[in-house]
């Protein structure tokens, strides 16, 4: 058979398996089909399909095959930051400064901090976890991060489900988590920090600056189905010069969204954007991602520490937004639904931790046990709050 054929035959898998699993098991309560494609990405993996019909997996997912399905997800990922970008309201986040820097400060640093715990517990643990191109503190930052993330794209999904993204808690959720959106890859940029290139990063930074001043002026001049289209050369400039310099064509997917105001496109339109991203080209990104899988530490040392990064992840969440609650005097019950919507991981945390395994700061058995952390977390949070929802219903929509 020809790569064509053999490409089409895995793409043809990745959508056909995780939309029968997804339609037919009526999962979409517990694990939207978005989350049905990550796991489908992990038992196609290695890991699974490849330890139970070898010969089978390397026929399909051979290395030609591979390197295109990886083509088509490092453009989808990098179309879905930048729009993680470009939706980011930082006048709105100024308005309420006050409430949105405690809260969001509170559900980053907490987890962040119970993570970098987690993460320090497994180097005790045993040998494997850290990346051969790590140091101690890049490991631990990087892992009590993956632990802090929340992952805008996946929640925007889960509050339009729970019918509460247009109400006033809503809005506040997505103040919250777009200031951790930002913190989360200035992080990642320090985490990525390479002295021996320092004088490219350096570089950058000030020409990124530059550029985007000529950029947003040129964007304003532009009909609106013009920017469409040069976001996209933006976005590729943008991504090349990041990896060129180091920081990771992601970084630089983020920036070229972020310096982007939301109001130079229809909101409908990004919308749609967003959803034909995840639906057309993000499950090819999941596969590509559960390919990655490794559990030649053992199934059961894996599924150990995948147990104790959920447990800091969601621990260390509610805990600072309890916190925040207390300081701002919320109503009772309050934080605990903030708190759950805002620990849901997948998306934004497996794009980070995909980072942190290319630069060789994580091993892939440490990749594996932070997916399956992300799943976890994502799968817990609409059961969790749902009932919390019913019970607070007269204060979540009230008008006045």
């Amino acid at each position: 058979m020809s790569v064509t054929e053999i490409f089409l035959i895995a793409m043809a898998i990745i959508f056909t398996v995780p939309y029968l699993i997804w339609r037919v098991g009526r999962t979409d309560y517990w694990a939207p089909l978005v989350v049905v494609q990550i796991i489908t990405g992990i038992v196609l993996g290695p890991g699974v399909l490849g330890a139970a019909f070898p010969d089978y997996y390397q026929f399909v997912f051979n290395p030609q095959v591979t390197s295109a399905l990886n083509g088509i997800a490092w453009w989808a990922v990098m179309v879905f930051v930048m729009i993680a970008g470009v939706e980011l309201d930082l006048k709105k986040m100024w308005r309420y400064k006050r409430e949105s820097a405690i809260t969001s400060g509170l559900a980053l640093g907490m987890p962040l901090l119970f993570g970098c715990v987690a993460a320090v517990c497994l180097l005790n643990l045993s040998q494997g976890w850290m990346g051969t191109k790590a140091t101690t503190w890049q490991f631990v930052l990087g892992i009590g991060m993956a632990c802090a993330v929340t992952a805008l794209p996946i929640l925007i999904l889960l509050m339009e489900k729970l019918a509460i993204l247009r109400q006033p808690i809503g809005q506040r959720i997505l103040r919250y988590a777009s200031l951790d959106d930002v913190a989360i890859w200035g992080v990642l940029a320090l985490i990525l920090l390479d002295w021996t290139r320092v004088g490219r990063q350096a570089l950058f930074l000030a020409g990124f600056a530059l550029a985007s001043y000529l950029f947003r002026r040129l964007m304003r001049k532009l009909p609106e189905s013009d920017r469409w289209y040069v976001a996209f050369i933006w976005l590729a400039v943008c991504a090349y010069f990041a990896d060129w310099s180091g920081l990771h064509f992601m970084v630089g997917a983020f920036l070229a969204g972020m310096v982007m105001d939301s109001d130079w496109f229809n909101q409908a339109d990004m919308d749609k954007l967003r959803h034909f991203v995840l639906m057309i080209m993000m499950p090819v990104f999941f596969l590509s991602t559960g390919l990655r899988t490794n559990w030649q530490l053992g199934g059961t040392t894996v599924f150990i520490a995948a147990g104790l990064l959920l447990l800091a992840s969601v621990t260390g969440k509610l805990v600072g937004i309890h916190i925040a609650g207390k300081i701002l005097q919320w109503e009772k019950g309050e934080a605990s639904i903030i708190g759950w919507l805002l620990q849901t991981k997948a998306l934004i945390m497996i794009i980070f931790a995909n980072v942190l395994l290319d630069k060789q700061i994580i091993t892939s058995e440490t990749f594996t046990a932070l997916l399956m952390m992300a799943v976890a977390s994502t799968m817990l949070t609409v059961p969790m709050v749902v009932p919390q929802l019913q019970k607070m219903k007269a204060l979540i929509f009230r008008t006045t």
